[in-house]
C-alpha cells in the first residue's frame, strides 16, 4: 500500500496558531506547521513511516478511501414521521424516496 494513496487534508488550526496536516485514514495522526505546505510534508512522512511500520510487524494496513469500491447503497434510520413525510414529498414530486433522498443529500 502506497502512502501517496491517502486522503489528506490541511486546515488551519485556531488553538495551535498553525496549519495541521491531517489524513482520514489515520484519524489519530495529525501534523502542526507553519505552512500548509509543511504539514502537508509532515504528515505525509508520518503516515509513510506508520504503514512501514505496520507492514514490518505484518499488521493490517488501512486501505485507502480513494481505492475502495463503493456499492452506492447505504441504510439510514430515521424517525417514522419523517420516514411518512418524505414518501408524501416523493410521491407529490413523481419521484422515487430513493431519488429524493439522493437529491438532497446531494444539495
Amino acid at each position: 500500500m502506497s502512502a501517496n494513496h491517502y486522503t489528506y487534508r490541511v486546515t488551519w488550526s485556531p488553538e495551535d496558531s498553525e496549519y495541521v496536516g491531517l489524513c482520514a485514514e489515520f484519524p489519530s495522526l495529525s501534523w502542526l506547521a507553519k505552512s500548509p505546505e509543511k504539514a502537508l510534508a509532515g504528515i505525509r512522512k508520518v503516515v509513510a513511516d506508520v504503514v512501514r511500520d505496520l507492514q514490518a510487524s505484518g499488521e493490517k494496513v488501512p486501505e485507502a478511501l480513494a481505492e475502495k469500491r463503493y456499492s452506492g447503497e447505504f441504510r439510514v434510520r430515521i424517525p417514522p414521521e419523517l420516514h411518512r413525510a418524505l414518501t408524501i414529498e416523493a410521491a407529490e414530486q413523481k419521484v422515487s424516496l430513493n431519488r429524493l433522498a439522493s437529491a438532497k443529500l446531494a444539495a
